[in-house]
């Protein structure tokens, strides 16, 4: 097949985009570069640079691309930016996203794999989460994405676009080639990974009193190479539909640390800090139904591979893409 990919410079879309291409896919990136790097996109791929907010840019792109689907990653994504810069999130998530599916119709193309988040769900009503668990988002980021997916059903429903939207939460790893390299990190293990890299004097962990095992949160990771399988198989879905994506279990940010000094042979000293509004106890995604319909499922469930392959690319990478 011949796949757009919107965010393909990020670091889910980059990897999603190398796995596309291993399996003969042909690629075309779109990326405005404002979060992703242009080291990060596949030289196998066609790249074309482009903001989903410019009509006049994306149009003429999808159009000599002449796509047999679209993934859509490309999105504004810090929970905490969105809650002082709604505007953004509204603008980019869905504004943008609006953009894309008239230019989807207009050069014939209908059908889509969207990168949604477990985050339209807010704090669940029990876990694991499954699909029918109802959606009440506690901040503008996952109120986008909700809002988004409310769009692509009026799409199917009028134009016939189908679709499929994943929703997951903490994607960590990496490939040989392709890693984690946010401008702004927020994410645990590549924060944690500065540490033994000496870019960072210590860890944090935000909260010790939570109702766990350890009193810290648990939170649910999967490989990035697992996440772009499931990508990759939403295009063979017949039907518009949802999934959550999950590997069935969880660590504690205790036991991310502990693995990532294990990994690393680093000490990663740790400061306790005050727990973060907002922050769950537990968030662990159930991905029953994807299993059922697609045959997905997780290779790697070891901690101790997801975070060993982000540590291998680090050390390949300590300043990441360079720009």
């Amino acid at each position: 097949m011949n796949i757009f990919v919107t965010g393909g410079a990020g670091y889910i879309g980059s990897i999603c985009v190398e796995q596309l291409l291993d399996r003969g896919h042909g690629v075309t990136v779109f990326d405005n570069l404002t979060e992703g790097h242009r080291l990060a996109v596949d030289p196998r791929a066609t790249f074309a640079e482009g903001d989903l907010n410019d009509s006049q840019s994306i149009g003429p792109a999808l159009a000599a691309a002449k796509p047999d689907a679209v993934m859509h990653f490309a999105a504004n994504a810090l929970v905490g930016e969105s809650m002082t810069n709604p505007s953004k999130y509204f603008r980019n998530n869905v504004g943008g996203g609006l953009n894309l599916l008239d230019a989807m119709l207009a050069a014939g193309c209908k059908r889509f794999v969207f990168s949604s988040t477990c985050a339209t769900f807010g704090p669940p009503e029990r876990v694991p989460m499954d699909e029918t668990l109802p959606q009440k988002p506690i901040n503008p980021y996952g109120e986008s994405k909700l809002m988004f997916e409310q769009v692509l059903k009026w799409f199917d429903t009028i134009h016939g676009l189908k679709f499929v939207a994943l929703r997951y939460f903490n994607a960590a790893g990496a490939t040989e080639k392709y890693g984690e390299d946010h401008r702004v990190e927020t994410h645990l293990i590549p924060n944690i990974l500065k540490v033994a890299l000496g870019q960072r004097d210590h860890a944090e962990i935000y909260g010790t009193d939570y109702e766990t095992p350890d009193g810290t949160c648990i939170r649910d990771y999967i490989h990035i190479v697992d996440l772009a399988q499931a990508h990759i198989l939403a295009l063979e879905a017949k039907e518009s539909t949802f999934y959550n994506l999950g590997t069935g279990g969880g660590n504690s940010v205790a036991e991310v640390i502990e693995c990532c000094r294990r990994v690393t042979g680093h000490a990663i000293p740790v400061v306790e800090k005050a727990r973060r509004a907002g922050d769950p106890p537990r968030l662990i995604a159930a991905s029953g139904k994807i299993q059922g319909a697609l045959g997905w499922k997780p290779e790697y469930q070891s901690l101790d591979d997801i975070i060993g392959s982000a540590w291998a690319w680090h050390q390949r990478n300590p300043q990441g893409y360079g720009d």
